[in-house]
């Protein structure tokens, strides 16, 4: 397992090795012991899985009370995965870091708390898997817009399927005085 590092400190791209055969695959997606070492020190308590048809982008979404921090993964199709650092103070603040992950790919990325996270589906259908280090609760949430002009993300579709909650989510400025502090 390869646990690369990315522009966004703390943000991680973890390639795991795929053993593959004439039978099919096997890949190992998580083994504590290496994650700990490899800086990655989150106990992850909840798991999730959405399945997205083509052009959904499901984001940019963090908790305030309940944090959590997020390792994702692609089971089918490919997603664009990004990461926004909403921490106050941070040398990278409103910074973002993109990357394609697939079932063919298997990476994985991993979401350190004080970070948004979203992800648009790129194939013509996504499932997705991710980890979490704290419980989802309904009321914690906070959405920031995925198309925030003070962000910029480069997500090469301007008309993305989005939830009522994600198109009246609210920009970075609008959300300053709920971020985190570094």
């Amino acid at each position: 397992m390869e646990f690369l590092p990315t522009s966004l400190p703390g943000v991680l791209l973890i390639q795991p090795k795929i053993h593959r055969d004439e039978r099919g695959f096997f890949i190992e997606t998580y083994h504590e012991a290496r994650y700990l070492e490899s800086g990655i020190p989150t106990r992850f308590v909840q798991d999730n899985q959405s399945s997205s048809v083509q052009g959904t982008l499901r984001g940019l979404h963090a908790q305030l009370k309940h944090p959590q921090a997020k390792l994702v993964r692609c089971i089918e199709g490919e997603i664009l995965d990004v990461a926004v650092d909403i921490r106050q103070g941070s040398p990278s603040f409103s910074k973002w870091f993109a990357a394609r992950l697939s079932a063919e790919n298997a990476r994985q990325m991993y979401v350190p708390v004080g970070f948004v996270h979203g992800f648009l589906v790129l194939s013509e259908r996504a499932q997705v898997e991710y980890k979490c280090s704290d419980i989802y609760v309904p009321n914690d949430q906070l959405t920031l817009r995925w198309n925030d002009p003070d962000i910029g993300i480069d997500w090469g579709r301007k008309d993305p399927i989005l939830s009522e909650k994600d198109r009246s989510a609210k920009s970075l400025i609008e959300l300053k005085e709920f971020l985190p502090n570094f």
